[in-house]
């Protein structure tokens, strides 16, 4: 074959006179350039990381502040108070340098040092500055004084045009809360969940920890806090995700959808080539540091640590408990399409593949006829089933030979693709279309996503796409910041042509993707198929229902002057009442990436004052007025609650580590052992959306996102997902289990519609007023324009 021969870098001929060798001239080229690109990128690389190093500072100026002391040297003013002749005395071999020259050396010496100080005093200030969170706690709309002053103070020391690293220096620990805080809000949010006598069993045990045990176990914790950048996020990584040794797909992996309205084009290699290229621009962007920070208010910047291992990563299972492995610089992707795995070079010659050569290599493969190998089609279902037995395999039948080969690949991967052959995508015709959509990004078939890859990029035959992502090393927005930029990358920049083809010149001479080979023993097969059944069966139990709400969003949420995350957990709860006749422990998810390397914290949504509104809303004495009052009452306390987790001050987190270090210490905690043990029945989280400028909604209303989903977290729960597009959309990712006669997505949403639009209601005869007052005054202004 042509691209064998092209692959071939030199050939060499044994002669009797000698050794003749042919060096093939285009592929010494392309070695030239990729080491051309690799010096380039490790130069950039350089550059970035001295600009983040000195951040708020900037390298030039320290060449003011050199060339501000040595000014001195001629004006006879000493800025150091002696310290420049203290350096010039003590500097090794003086005898062998002029007395200028030395004056000189110690005058630069002392420059740096002071630039040095400078530079921390910046920083621990900026830190000392981010520190403060009471701005978080003003209405919204309303700014005091002192919060502007800050904010003020806080834009100054921030410097400019700062890189994606270049706060983390400057970010604060995540603090340890008191164990009275903790304790007296861990109480108060399960008064509404438990009787009189559960409630005083559960003070009980309370008040033994915290006076008893709580204190040791909080000094330990307090040092962990000042040893360590966050006490919190290790932690939480190794023994929520990394140690569970249950199935992670359904379970722990979550996915994301694509545009909701729109599909840029039906061809299912264009669009995946289009997709795979803004990737590699988003890693080389990542990698270089060169994308921008987030910042709430624009201004209070958030932790990028997560960012880091999106690419290159790979959960490797283990026997007691699983690793994740992140490498560098890696230079292909693996292609998974109707059972086969191929694998796929992302450069030529030291740059990436154009979308036209991605495109024309996934073509390739979706045109190879050929039949997989002996095992190779369910191969990948080992990483959605049980942890050990995968690890075990790994160990027995991928240590050696081609297997080894094949498996390096795959987890070496910058990330995992797979060319699927079921069309997805919502369909306003069927309303079942998002339920098939989800199930297939979430579990598929069960064995055509790699579950261990950070994230697995699904390509489907009518040119849908979609993720499914690993939780372990980063939370979901971590995955959407990437994404956001992808889609809009593919739509608005790189585009396609007339016929749906990727843009740019047709490149036929590159090497065919190579198929990955195997050889996979008898025993090896009887472990595949069981870990098979055993994900097809939570697979089939996944009872999911997507529903778009359509009658209003965030736009008349805001003029109702409620906080429109407030106002859809309240509908939560009345339609999880509804549902059940109950109320439940309700998990919100809340960041914490204000904190160095901050990952999440929990805001139970589930309050007194929430049950009281539901109680009202279901009261038939009770008026809207009532209703409405209680509604404000609960959405602020709401609020109160969801602040208090992004600064550090919720009650899980410190819970769990206090937990952790009562296991290292062997001390035994009732009260821990209770909380811990309480099952989460309504999880919910939000999809932020993080980058509003990169698409103008209101100028392409169609480019919205339909957001992602996960599994349920409870047996006989339900796990809601919801994203707040635009001012008139509210997507939400319902899921549950077939198995539990008490649970029914579908009737759940049904549920949410209505819980919706009756809180809706009360805001009813506030709105019509300033609807009147509003069309009054605009008559008497036309009034007075008209006299």
């Amino acid at each position: 074959m042509a691209e064998a021969h092209q692959a071939v870098g030199f050939q060499f001929t044994v002669r009797p006179d000698g050794v003749d060798v042919k060096l093939s001239q285009e592929v010494i080229k392309n070695i030239y350039l990729s080491g051309v690109t690799a010096w380039e990128k490790r130069a950039i690389q350089f550059k970035n990381g001295i600009l983040t190093g000195v951040y708020p500072a900037s390298p030039s100026s320290w060449l003011i502040v050199v060339i501000a002391m040595m000014s001195s040297l001629y004006i006879h003013i000493d800025p150091s108070l002696g310290m420049i002749d203290t350096i010039k005395d003590n500097l090794p071999h003086r005898d062998y340098i002029s007395v200028q020259t030395r004056a000189v050396l110690s005058t630069i010496l002392f420059a740096t040092g002071l630039w040095l100080f400078l530079i921390y005093l910046l920083r621990y200030t900026l830190k000392a500055l981010l520190s403060y969170h009471g701005w978080i706690f003003e209405s919204h709309g309303k700014m005091s004084t002192s919060t502007k002053v800050w904010l003020s103070l806080v834009k100054m020391f921030s410097g400019r045009r700062p890189l994606l690293y270049s706060f983390q220096a400057s970010l604060p620990r995540l603090p340890v809360p008191s164990v009275d805080d903790t304790i007296h809000r861990y109480l108060e949010s399960v008064r509404p969940l438990l009787d009189s006598e559960q409630y005083s069993q559960m003070e009980i045990l309370a008040t033994d920890f915290k006076n008893s045990k709580a204190a040791q176990l909080q000094r330990y914790l307090i040092l962990k806090s000042w040893w360590g950048t966050n006490y919190v996020s290790d932690w939480w990584e190794e023994y929520i995700y990394l140690r569970g040794r249950s199935p992670i797909m359904v379970n722990s992996n979550f996915y994301i959808m694509d545009l909701l309205y729109l599909t840029p084009t039906h061809r299912q290699a264009a669009r995946a080539g289009n997709v795979v290229h803004a990737m590699l621009q988003y890693r080389r962007k990542l990698e270089r540091g060169e994308l921008a920070p987030l910042r709430a208010l624009g201004t209070v910047p958030m932790c990028s640590t997560q960012m880091e291992r999106i690419f290159n990563t790979t959960r490797i299972p283990g026997i007691e408990t699983d690793t994740v492995q992140h490498l560098t610089d890696r230079k292909h992707l693996v292609v998974y399409h109707k059972g086969r795995f191929f694998q796929v070079w992302l450069y030529t010659g030291g740059r990436h593949l154009l979308p036209s050569e991605l495109e024309t290599q996934f073509q390739r493969i979706l045109n190879d006829t050929s039949e997989p190998q002996l095992a190779e089609l369910k191969l990948a279902a080992l990483t959605a089933g049980n942890r050990v037995p995968w690890a075990l395999a790994r160990v027995k039948y991928f240590s050696q030979g081609r297997n080894k080969v094949s498996l390096d690949a795959i987890e070496s991967a910058a990330f995992f693709l797979t060319l699927d052959d079921e069309p997805q995508g919502y369909d306003p015709a069927n309303t079942k279309s998002l339920d098939s959509y989800a199930k297939s990004l979430l579990h598929g078939k069960c064995y055509d996503r790699w579950f261990d890859k950070s994230f697995t990029l699904i390509s489907y035959p009518n040119g849908k796409m979609g993720v499914n992502a690993e939780h372990s090393w980063a939370d979901a927005p971590i995955v959407g910041h990437m994404w956001e930029y992808v889609l809009a990358t593919d739509c608005f920049h790189l585009g396609y042509t007339e016929e749906g083809h990727c843009k740019g010149n047709v490149n036929k001479g590159l090497p065919h993707p190579t198929r990955l080979q195997w050889q996979i023993p008898k025993e090896c097969q009887d472990v595949i198929e069981t870990s098979y059944l055993s994900a097809k069966q939570i697979a089939d139990d996944v009872d999911f229902h997507g529903y778009l709400f359509t009658e209003f969003g965030k736009g008349l949420i805001k003029k109702c002057r409620s906080s429109p995350d407030a106002f859809i957990q309240l509908a939560l709860q009345l339609a999880q009442f509804r549902d059940q006749g109950v109320f439940c422990l309700t998990y919100e998810s809340s960041m914490t990436r204000m904190f160095r390397d901050g990952r999440t914290e929990t805001v139970r949504s589930c309050t007194s004052e929430a049950v009281a509104f539901v109680r009202a809303m279901e009261d038939a004495g009770a008026t809207n007025a009532q209703r409405l009052a209680l509604f404000r009452k609960a959405a602020d306390k709401h609020q109160h609650m969801y602040r208090l987790a992004m600064t550090g001050s919720g009650i899980d987190r410190h819970l769990f580590c206090l937990y952790i270090v009562s296991k290292y210490l062997g001390v035994d905690s009732p009260f821990l052992k209770k909380v811990l043990s309480e099952p989460w029945k309504l999880s919910t989280s939000q999809t932020p959306q993080q980058q509003l400028n990169l698409v103008d909604i209101n100028k392409f209303p169609k480019y919205v996102g339909a957001g992602g989903g996960f599994g349920p977290v409870a047996d006989d729960g339900y796990g809601v997902s919801y994203i707040i597009v635009g001012e008139n959309l509210i997507t939400f990712h319902i899921s549950s289990k077939f198995s539990s006669p008490d649970t029914d997505s579908c009737r759940f949403s049904q549920h949410i519609h209505k819980a919706m639009l009756d809180i809706q209601a009360l805001f009813k005869p506030e709105n019509d007023k300033k609807t009147v007052e509003h069309t009054e005054h605009v008559q008497l202004e036309n009034g007075k324009k008209h006299i």
